[in-house]
């Protein structure tokens, strides 16, 4: 090799050692000054402080990696805006030669971030404003500029979210996303997102497609046990307290627009779990096991709804009257000013009220669409009604509740629902309804409510006539059709055997003479049996009460000539009754003189009978006793607070028996001891009063005292053969506590004469024809079946 050859293989030796050198001394000094400028000019360019552990940049390949990256919020390093393990992104450096500008690649890994909002203003309005376009360029000659940003992905992200003015709190972790990115001359996006809710539990799988540029899109998504706890902290925006929980499944294939609302197309389903909304946990207002709506077709742009299933699962639903309000009262404010006054603030975002306001729109364009639904279910419901502004609690509910549509659609003349329910503690309801899809105003509806005891509103009655009721059975049926909203209705009120108690004397009752007016109200039948036609409109239908006067009036005339049989046939079932059952008033250990006899019959029965006994079952109205103690207590308490006494007479225990639960400045003492808290009901409050402790004690003694009363009857060998059980608690068809009594061996003879007798006024035909004219009365009533001995023992 010549020397020439030489020397120029040095020269290109030493090129591309100088190369290589300037290369590495490129990547070497480049990354820690791009680490410097960064930090140095952080501030000025974003607003925001800085940080990151080192970044490497190769100029040559266009890659670039950040670690530990930390950006803070505006104003200083006191909280991390978002922050990051490592940042990494791919340029296409060869690509700018023709002015097209391209990350190959960008990954996020676990990162880090918190968006706060106060109002309308987010914690990020700040980086928007700083990079919007000030002005429009364009540009003069050669080709135009293009942008392209591929390959996106965010690995195990966490990412916070809170709202200071309601405020909320909430973020989802295990953020991955995946994305082809976009291309300049494509405006569609793909975009792939897994998570999971952050503070509980569930999983969200979703496909997105999306136009930059129009803002159309479709989604395919999988959600799986979603918590929505979180929505709580909104609904504390509306309400005055409260706690809700539920969670959401879903398979759901939608597209659709987001700057236009209802230009949505719907398909899947969703299924809406677990939901409870209530005072506290475990007494809920509004609760269902599962909602589920299957879609075949949602569009409500199409003004188009077709269904496949809405099933509702063990829904529950209470409503309460307390002194001053109700529930949703002391939810939501009155008239739902709470409500009213989130939806008129447009101040700030609230994700309840917003979805709300969709809800309504889909109601509003659903009602002007044409729909089918092929069937519509709720199962195993449960509604129900306490009044705690009476005297005493008063409770009913429709529970288990079934309604059922089928082949529901717009196009037909008519739909169908069936629905049924019971009525705790006794009772049920039936009713059919028949609806012209295309005019509401047009229906037809029957019901039939039956065997509703009458005792179930002695609460009301006690308080507004001082008069109870311990017997008697409530049915009533009717139909409604309604033509173009006008109504043609005729209702029959049926209230069987209706029988006025002892009169209850309080300062909190009023009087009314019941038994003058049950005796002027009541059929020759015992019965109180009226017709109640119903004409008008909806608006203003009007009650055709002149067939009920008419009746009174005739009762008064025609009723004492056929009194006499009646009362035979009630007084031959009442000694039956009260050789089987023995009444307690409530909270009462005393027996009134008829009862003593009574037990001093069934006494002397055993002494002459040595091989016969009998077996006691207390059948305690818990929950009236416990009630009924409970005020006692609580009177009794104030009381001897307010008197400074250590004890009480008799005429003292009257005074404070028949002083009202209700008294002003009782409960204003107890609402001061109290203080504020979410305690609407007297009960409530005399029980934190008293104790619960005191309430139990109470009435375990009461149920012992009337044994021992009751056993007081018995001596010798007799007391041997009175077994008494365990007592059961119930809520009993008559409205009082009382014991059943069942006779082992021979029935006394006055007993089976009495069976007897009934078997004979069966039989007999004078009996009939009682019958048939009481059944002409009532309608279609099932006549009396003779009771033989066997079912007598």
């Amino acid at each position: 090799m010549n020397s020439k050859v030489k020397k120029i293989r040095n020269v290109l030796i030493g090129i591309v050692v100088t190369i290589i050198a300037l290369i590495v001394i490129v990547i070497i000094f480049l990354s820690p000054i791009a680490k410097h400028l960064i930090q140095k000019y952080d501030t000025k360019y974003l607003g925001r402080e800085i940080t990151l552990d080192w970044i490497y940049i190769n100029p040559f390949t266009g890659y670039a990696y950040i670690r530990n990256l930390k950006v803070y919020e505006a104003g200083g390093m006191d909280t991390i805006f978002i922050k990051a393990k490592s940042l990494s992104v791919n340029f296409a450096m060869l690509k700018m030669l023709k002015k097209t500008y391209e990350i190959e690649n960008v990954t996020l890994t676990e990162p880090w971030g918190r968006a706060i909002q106060n109002h309308k203003k987010f914690n990020f309005n700040d980086i928007i404003v700083r990079f919007s376009p000030k002005d429009t360029i364009k540009t003069v000659g050669g080709p135009p500029v293009h942008f392209n940003i591929l390959d996106i992905k965010i690995i195990n992200g966490e990412f916070h979210y809170e709202e200071l003015s309601i405020p909320v709190s909430y973020y989802v972790k295990n953020v991955n996303i995946e994305s082809t990115g976009k291309r300049w001359d494509n405006d569609t996006m793909n975009i792939k997102v897994a998570l999971q809710s952050g503070p509980t539990s569930g999983t969200l799988n979703a496909v997105l497609n999306m136009d930059v540029r129009t803002l159309d899109y479709s989604i395919d998504a999988k959600i799986n046990k979603y918590q929505l706890k979180f929505l709580g902290q909104y609904l504390r925006d509306i309400a005055n307290y409260g706690v809700f929980t539920a969670d959401l499944d879903g398979d759901l294939h939608a597209k659709g627009n987001f700057a236009i609302s209802l230009a949505v197309q719907a398909k899947g389903w969703l299924a809406l779990n677990d939901f409870h909304y209530g005072k506290v946990p475990g007494d809920d207002y509004l609760s269902f096991d599962k909602l589920m709506l299957n879609m075949v077709d949602i569009n409500p742009r199409a003004y188009s709804y077709y269904i496949d299933t809405i099933r509702l699962d063990k829904p529950y639903f209470k409503y309460e009257l307390y002194d001053h309000m109700d529930n949703i009262t002391a939810l939501f404010g009155k008239d739902l000013t709470n409500i009213k006054g989130a939806v008129a603030d447009n101040t700030k975002f609230n994700l309840v009220v917003e979805i709300g306001k969709y809800i309504n729109d889909i109601i509003k364009n659903f009602i002007k669409s044409y729909y089918k639904i092929n069937r519509i279910a709720i199962y195993n419901g449960n509604v129900r009604f306490n009044d705690f502004a009476l005297r005493e609690q008063f409770s009913i509910a429709a529970d288990p509740m079934t309604l059922t549509a089928d082949s529901i659609d717009k196009h037909h003349r008519r739909m169908n629902i069936h629905f049924s329910t019971g009525i705790n503690p006794y009772g049920n309801i039936n009713a059919s309804l028949s609806l012209d899809p295309n005019n509401y105003g047009t229906f037809d509806l029957t019901y039939n409510i039956k065997r509703i005891p009458i005792t179930l509103f002695n609460p009301f009655l006690i308080s507004y006539t001082s008069f109870p009721l311990d017997r008697g059975s409530l049915d009533f049926n009717g139909y409604l059709n309604v033509l173009d909203s006008n109504i043609h209705s005729d209702n029959h009120l049926l209230i069987l055997d209706p029988r006025v108690g002892k009169r209850i004397k309080a300062k909190d009752t009023k009087w009314i003479p019941m038994p003058l007016i049950m005796s002027i109200v009541r059929e020759r039948s015992g019965a109180i049996d009226y017709d109640i036609p119903i004409q008008g409109s909806l608006r203003s239908p009007k009650f055709k009460l002149a067939y009920v006067i008419f009746d009174i009036i005739g009762n008064i005339f025609t009723k004492p000539p056929s009194s006499p049989y009646l009362f035979h046939v009630q007084d031959v079932e009442k000694r039956v009754e009260k050789f089987q059952t023995l009444n307690w008033e409530t909270r009462k250990i005393s027996l009134h003189t008829g009862q003593e006899r009574f037990i001093e019959k069934i006494a002397k029965y055993l002494k002459e009978s040595p091989d016969a006994s009998i077996t006691v079952s207390p059948m305690e109205y818990t929950a009236k006793e416990k009630e009924y103690i409970l005020f006692f207590e609580a009177k009794k308490k104030y009381w001897m607070m307010s008197r400074k006494s250590k004890g009480m007479n008799e005429d003292d225990s009257i005074y404070v028996d028949k002083m009202s639960i209700k008294d002003s400045i009782f409960v204003r003492y107890l609402d001061k001891l109290i203080g504020d808290t979410l305690m609407f009901t007297i009960q409530e409050k005399c029980r934190h009063y008293v104790g619960e402790g005191i309430i139990t004690i109470q009435f375990t003694q009461l149920m012992t005292d009337r044994q021992n009363t009751f056993m007081s009857f018995f001596d010798g060998d007799v007391r041997q053969r009175v077994k008494i059980k365990q007592s059961e608690t119930i809520v009993p068809f008559n409205g009082f506590s009382y014991y059943k009594i069942d006779y082992n061996g021979q029935l006394p003879e006055k007993l089976q004469n009495s069976y007897d007798e009934i078997n004979d006024i069966n039989d007999e035909k004078p009996r009939k024809q009682y019958l048939k004219a009481r059944n002409e009365i009532r309608g279609s009533m099932p006549e009396v079946k003779p009771i033989s001995k066997t079912q007598a023992k």
